[in-house]
């Protein structure tokens, strides 16, 4: 195993570019990419980063000429081959061949478009453009490129003895959470956390304890660098990217309110199985829910990745009781903000009412909290969003309003047509 505390001492470009592949990227992103790829790979999108902690000043932490280097060299990457036949004959969630030969001959040939980086004070704007199935390769990469940027930034003022006690206390905190993990019963857990990690060596190391501490309990990490590395499985469904492009490239109202929909219609014509997860919250859980066409009530669960969880967790039990369903054959997923408390309060609370799984993301990758000078290393919510559509802007209502985005007009548009109303805001950590 890798000595993490000398390999940062030790940094270079060449060794340890952030991101050293495309398939250093979550597994839904591959799967949406094939998606668009089929139905909408002519529209045009804008993606921009988002800091949503303010009080982080990125662009005074990050030097903008390395920021630009790695954005530059992450331009570069192709697939190897390697890379391509593990895409092209691994089995994924119980399915071979899950990627078609003419998406696979794209992603072959992909260049990742050029980006336009500029200065807004101490915060970085980052955008990129062009057709939406090349774009959307950039979220994921774009963020893990910033997060250790800045991880790096501040590890560089440490010395060689102060990495390796930061390192190993924060191995031990890791490996205590799993050893609480390890304790409850019929625990699925995987690794969500790419986008926000602290590196990818420690996201590497994270999934090798997670793999040695739990077991069967592991289902495996959203990474699929990784997982193809460490011979263990990519998980991923869809994002809220998908219904927020639909539908602000909606020609009316009632198209508008049928958006959601449209998603999942082309998402089923994909995928099968546990690929069926529905994503209710971009525009509001409750009135998805309500409006949901009868068919959605077969797919096999439901993703919770906002609001209150265990709320959401039940509104998703009673919808299929409602509809006759046996919410003890359903999956419920839960994916916002987890850390050991919480995945042990909501697995006690739900455990024979429903089949649980969590995507346990930043705080798994990335919990420094308290181990740097003056908490250098605490993680933030960063994030790189679907913007404008075909010249339109994209808007997402989320069930806790902390996590909106859109201008106000067409947010109060959209709460309109989707019947939202009064929401409870909810801190966003991460």
């Amino acid at each position: 195993m890798i000595d993490i505390a000398k390999r940062v001492y030790d940094h270079t470009w060449k060794i340890d570019p952030v991101v050293r592949s495309l398939i250093d990227t979550d597994f839904y992103k591959l799967l949406m990419a094939q998606s668009v790829f089929r139905h909408a790979r002519d529209t045009k999108v804008t993606f921009s980063l988002i800091n949503r902690t303010q009080t982080l000043p990125l662009a005074k932490l990050i030097d903008e000429g390395e920021l630009r280097e790695q954005l530059e060299h992450i331009r570069t990457l192709r697939l190897s081959r390697g890379e391509s036949t593990w895409m092209r004959g691994n089995m994924f969630y119980g399915k071979r061949a899950m990627f078609r030969p003419e998406f696979m001959e794209w992603f072959e040939a992909l260049q990742l478009p050029d980006f336009h980086l500029t200065r807004r004070g101490d915060q970085f704007e980052l955008t990129f453009e062009g057709s939406w199935p090349e774009v959307m390769m950039w979220e994921v990469p774009a963020l893990a490129v910033l997060m250790e940027l800045r991880s790096r930034a501040v590890l560089r003022r440490l010395g060689k003895f102060d990495l390796q006690i930061l390192y190993a206390r924060a191995m031990t905190r890791v490996w205590e959470k799993i050893g609480r993990l390890g304790e409850l019963d019929d625990l699925s857990v995987a690794d969500f956390g790419t986008r926000r990690r602290h590196s990818f060596l420690w996201q590497d190391w994270c999934v090798q304890a997670m793999k040695e501490g739990l077991d069967q309990r592991f289902t495996g990490t959203s990474n699929c660098l990784i997982a193809m590395r460490q011979e263990v499985e990519a998980i991923g469904t869809n994002a809220h990217e998908l219904p927020m492009v639909y539908a602000a490239t909606a020609g009316n109202d009632e198209e508008l309110k049928a958006a959601p929909y449209r998603v999942l219609e082309d998402w089923q014509k994909e995928h099968d199985g546990n690929l069926l997860i529905i994503l209710p919250d971009t525009f509001g859980t409750a009135t998805f829910l309500e409006r949901a066409p009868d068919w959605l009530k077969h797919w096999t669960g439901i993703r919770i990745d906002s609001g209150d969880p265990a709320t959401g967790a039940q509104m998703a039990i009673d919808w299929w009781r409602g509809n006759g369903e046996d919410p003890r054959e359903k999956l419920v997923i839960f994916s916002d903000g987890l850390d050991v408390d919480r995945i042990e309060t909501l697995h006690r609370q739900f455990a024979g009412k429903v089949k649980v799984g969590f995507g346990w993301g930043t705080l798994l990758t990335n919990d420094f909290r308290g181990l740097a000078p003056d908490d250098r290393l605490a993680p933030f919510s960063l994030v790189c969003k679907a913007v404008a559509a075909n010249g339109r802007p994209t808007v997402k209502l989320s069930d806790n309003p902390n996590k909106a985005m859109g201008p106000k007009d067409e947010v109060a548009r959209y709460k309109r047509i989707f019947g939202v109303g009064e929401q409870v805001a909810r801190e966003v950590l991460v």
